[in-house]
């Protein structure tokens, strides 16, 4: 006759029974350690029913398992049973207190008479837990460790060992770190003065104490005269088989922490140091309360074979926290930690990483506010994944803020992106795509210049949504093709933008022409009507479960115009006159918007401006334009391509001091061409509004990977 599956396993704090059932339910072969398990000898139980191993609460249970066994399935109880026999007239009235067992029913295969087996587990004495040094070594040693070692995260692998350590080696134990680990640093060559952080704990005694006095979470520093203190000097286990009231009142007094008085008198105490690579990481305090066997030298040696594995494991997960850290700090430094926009604009955004385990990636979004109620749009990928192409990717983003800044056009700056491309390519070959877009508020115009990018979306209120036709150009980095070229459109009001990389349409499972109609989609009609918070999250929706997806970042934008009683555009004339009567100009115009405290500098920077406009425009009409948004912003637009700078005029100069007033005088000023010229222009704070908001606060998934 054989079982049917395999046999419980046990473990060092257990002791099982064995015992063979025949088909009329009795007991007909029995283990040798009846005694040990049950309090009786292995002939008393020959011939007795089994329903007489347990108590009147627990025989339905015992019925049930061996009706299991008739049916050839196998099942598993706890049980009350009864250890030295029931009491004269009947099982469990009045015998010896029963004890939990869990009991496991396992059918027979044979040719005899149907039966089967009962494991009966009970749990050790305490006087007995820890006697065999085998089970003891086999418990911690084999699947355990490999079990709590499959986790990189520090706290779950510290969990994991103190759950294998107790109850398998002792009652309690806790896990104790050098700080500069949790912190992710580099680990320094400290010893007893060290910052420690107690990262797990456990007991299985029952007695909330030890975790109330020696809480998880804890920063400290063990004080001179301890054992903690002498394991971390000496780098080597330290073993106090008996801890006697004496000096666990010393520890306390030094300590200043009164329970711990209470809780270490009577106690065995090991302290097993974790070390790897000859670093000490910090190390692992174990006890067994009074009652249980004491630790000996054997015990330690043990602890020290499994402190040493254990040890592996905390600095592989150390590392990874310290990676992933880097990864993450990285990530926050090179992706926005915010957009700007002007006020009539409403832009979100979503960044997920391709990868869990690195979280950083090659793609990009920008949403840059710019002079003249402006916005850059813009969205990138670099090729490949990880660190190496994040590194790329902060470069090129920070270019691209410099050039949008220096308020080059869309396709001069994705120029000027390809020929660095071009120059990093010598040291590294990399390529990227880009869609680089400025919409201008004031004339509800778009201009949008690619570089082998996916094409933008624009969706019109009326449920209209195309992807635009942009002239082709090679990736970024990628030498030959066609030049860059930008194309402007016409954008009606509330429509909106939805730039994004290839991650967001395109998967091995998936067709990208599949996932460009699943965009259509998703912005069909009503879409410009709702809420841009769900427009984000439609848009990742269903995308959290692929694990093989790319990087992803996705631009959306809800462009409106700068209200027409926000802006004023005049023509004046090249002639001296047009200065004072641009300043009557600007002073009625700030009246009515309730900003007379601006109209004295506002009138003199505007002055200052035409007078430069005169110099070098003298033959052509000049533009003033005033735009009342977050900030005043004055301009003046000619026809003359020279660009003003900024300088110091000497004492005997007659000219060259218009454009150091205005810097004193403007919160910011500039320059950028046009296709017919130049525009000068001057930014002024307004009292009571904040000149650069931040981005609306909203809450989704990715967003921890680059904010705070």
């Amino acid at each position: 006759m054989a079982p049917r599956g395999d046999a419980p396993a046990a473990d060092s704090a257990s002791r099982t029974l064995v015992l063979g059932i025949d088909g009329a339910r009795r007991i007909v072969r029995c283990g040798p350690n009846a005694a040990a398990v049950l309090g009786r000898e292995p002939g008393e139980l020959i011939g007795l029913a089994a329903a007489d191993l347990v108590g009147e609460e627990s025989k339905a249970e015992l019925e049930g398992l061996l009706e299991a066994i008739a049916a050839g399935q196998e099942r598993t109880a706890v049980l009350t049973v009864l250890r030295g026999g029931p009491a004269p007239g009947g099982a469990g009235q009045g015998g010896e207190a029963g004890t939990d067992a869990v009991v496991t029913a396992q059918p027979m295969l044979g040719d005899d008479e149907p039966g089967g087996l009962l494991y009966v587990r009970v749990a050790l004495p305490p006087s007995e837990r820890y006697q065999d040094p085998g089970l003891m070594r086999r418990a911690l040693m084999d699947d355990p460790l490999t079990r709590f070692g499959a986790s990189l995260d520090l706290d779950q692998s510290a969990r994991g060992l103190v759950d294998v350590i107790v109850p398998h080696y002792c009652t309690t134990a806790s896990v104790l770190v050098l700080e500069s680990l949790v912190a992710a640093d580099e680990v320094h060559a400290e010893s007893g003065s060290a910052v420690l952080r107690r990262i797990a704990v456990t007991s299985d005694d029952r007695n909330p104490m030890w975790t109330a006095t020696f809480p998880v979470g804890e920063v400290l520093i063990y004080p001179e005269g301890t054992p903690y203190r002498e394991v971390l000097d000496t780098a080597r286990p330290v073993h106090l088989p008996h801890v006697d009231v004496g000096a666990a009142s010393d520890i306390a007094r030094r300590w200043r922490r009164h329970p711990v008085s209470d809780l270490l008198t009577g106690v065995s105490m090991v302290l097993l140091p974790l070390i790897a690579k000859d670093t000490l990481l910090g190390f692992i305090a174990c006890t067994r309360v009074p009652g249980f066997r004491k630790f000996d030298a054997y015990d330690v040696e043990i602890g020290m074979e499994f402190a040493s594995r254990a040890a592996i494991v905390i600095d592989n997960a150390r590392l990874f926290s310290r990676e992933r850290a880097t990864a993450l700090t990285l990530q926050r430094s090179l992706l926005p930690n915010r957009l700007s926009a002007p006020s009539s604009v409403e832009v979100r955004h979503r960044y997920l990483p391709g990868s869990k385990l690195v979280e950083v990636g090659g793609d990009w979004y920008e949403s840059i506010a710019l002079p003249g109620a402006r916005v850059a749009l813009i969205v990138g990928d670099v090729a490949g994944h990880g660190v190496r192409a994040a590194v790329t990717m902060g470069r090129l983003r920070t270019a691209l803020h410099t050039l949008a800044n220096l308020e080059l056009p869309p396709a001069d700056a994705l120029h000027v992106m390809h020929e660095l491309m071009i120059e990093l390519g010598e040291q590294e070959p990399h390529f990227a795509t880009c869609v680089y877009a400025v919409y201008d508020a004031t004339t509800g115009t778009i201009e949008v210049a690619s570089a082998g990018h996916l094409p933008p979306l624009l969706v019109s209120p009326d449920g209209a949504n195309d992807y635009l036709t942009i002239p082709p150009a090679p990736p970024l980095g990628v030498s030959g093709g066609a030049a860059i070229e930008s194309r402007e459109f016409t954008v009606e009001d509330g429509s909106v933008f939805v730039i994004y990389t290839d991650g967001l349409v395109e998967n091995r499972g998936r067709d990208i022409d599949d996932g460009l109609a699943r965009l259509q989609n998703i912005f069909g009609p009503g879409s410009t009507e709702r809420p841009m918070e769900d427009l984000a999250k439609a848009t990742l929706a269903g995308v959290y479960a692929d694990h093989h997806r790319d990087d992803i970042a996705v631009l959306i934008a809800r462009l409106n115009r700068l209200p027409e009683d926000r802006r004023a555009s005049w023509t004046l004339p090249s002639d001296p006159a047009a200065v004072r009567r641009a300043r009557g100009l600007v002073r009625s115009r700030l009246d009515e918007w309730g900003l007379g405290d601006l109209t004295y500098t506002t009138e003199l920077l505007a002055s200052e401006l035409i007078t430069n406009a005169l110099r070098y425009a003298p033959n052509d009409p000049i533009e003033l334009r005033l735009l009342f948004e977050r900030t005043l912003v004055c301009e003046v637009l000619d026809r003359s391509a020279a660009l003003p700078r900024l300088r110091h005029a000497a004492d005997d100069d007659e000219n060259g001091r218009g454009l150091l007033v205005v810097s004193q005088l403007a919160h910011r000023w500039g320059t950028r061409r046009t296709a017919a010229g130049k525009v000068v222009w001057c930014e002024q704070t307004v009292p009571g509004i904040d000149p650069d908001p931040s981005e609306p606060a909203s809450s989704w998934p990715g967003e921890s990977h680059h904010r705070e």
